[in-house]
């Protein structure tokens, strides 16, 4: 009796002794368990935070792509607008002006408008022999803006042509005529300013 009491309490504490070490393993394996879970987490979580900022390089990339495209336009506007100003300045121009010339201005665009666009050879000729009382100030004034171009620019006098001609309003002298029965009338003496601005033909 006392054997068999023996082997049952052997019985016990080695069924004890399994439990414990199937507990104490369930619950390592458990722990090892979370572990893994908690590693994924932190790799999913790290990988996630990696794609982030890769999407957030490639937005920066884009928009100081952008920005680096913006200011190469701009750029380029530029240029080619210093280079449309330097064309404009590279053509020689040449140009005389008469002021308070004593006619007035529409007696001056009569003559004007004969010669405008014309040769300035051709322009002398029209001038020479044209009876008007504006084509004795437009031939001096020709022959002026000739000697421009030519003393001053070093332009060609076979491709000089007049690219611009007009008269302006000067001042008016005002001057008193006596009238009848003691009264008095005024006289507008009209002035005129008058340019002419010559090119060469390409």
């Amino acid at each position: 009796m006392a054997d068999e009491k023996e082997k049952k309490v052997t019985t016990a504490s080695k069924k004890s002794e399994e439990t414990k070490t199937a507990k104490a393993e369930t619950k390592s394996s458990n722990k090892t368990e979370s572990k893994t879970a908690e590693k994924k987490v932190a790799e999913t979580k790290t990988a996630k935070t990696a794609t982030k900022k890769a999407e957030t390089k490639v937005a920066e990339n884009k928009e100081t792509a952008k920005t680096e495209t913006a200011e190469k336009k701009t750029e380029n506007a530029k240029k080619a607008v210093k280079v449309q100003k330097e064309s404009e300045t590279e053509e020689l121009v040449a140009k005389a002006t008469v002021k308070y010339a004593r006619i007035s201005s529409r007696k001056i665009a009569i003559v004007a408008n004969l010669i405008r666009g014309k040769n300035v050879d051709e322009a002398l000729a029209i001038l020479k022999f044209t009876p008007k009382a504006g084509s004795e100030v437009l031939e001096k004034l020709l022959k002026s803006a000739i000697a421009n171009a030519e003393n001053n620019n070093q332009m060609n006098h076979s491709k000089l042509y007049i690219a611009e001609i007009y008269s302006n309003q000067g001042p008016t002298l005002k001057r008193i005529r006596p009238a009848a029965k003691g009264s008095a009338v005024r006289i507008r003496k009209r002035t005129s300013n008058t340019t002419i601005v010559l090119k060469e033909r390409v």
